[in-house]
């Protein structure tokens, strides 16, 4: 079983940043992919951005050059870095974690940016 902590949303400005955090912690062992997903009210959850354990990141259209996947494979933990913030970045940000086969999910934090 994994377990997944997520921290760092809330409330900014456009044109603002925010950077947020998800740690891991379980039986974990070898490959495994983590990333952001986002799910607006009334829309369908969608990738926002992923990161291998080998450091390969891919990322949605809609924040490619604004926000930035990084990680500590040693810990467990992803980060996402989202700068030039948009009111239509406005979303539950959710992590995932993928391993063995098997799709992990955070609580999710909320990211509200203001025009």
């Amino acid at each position: 079983q994994v377990q997944l902590v997520e921290s760092g949303g809330g409330l900014v400005q456009s044109g603002g940043s925010l950077r947020l955090s998800c740690a891991a912690s379980g039986n974990i062992f070898g490959r495994y992919v983590m990333g952001w997903y986002r799910q607006a009210p009334g829309k369908q959850r969608e990738l926002v951005a992923t990161r291998t354990t080998g450091g390969v990141t891919s990322y949605a259209n809609s924040v490619r050059g604004r926000f930035t996947i990084s990680g500590d494979n040693a810990k467990n933990t992803v980060f996402l870095q989202m700068n030039d913030l948009k009111p239509e970045d406005t979303a539950v940000y959710y992590c995932n974690f993928n391993f063995v086969g098997r799709n992990y999910w955070g609580q999710g934090t909320q990211v509200t940016v203001s025009s």
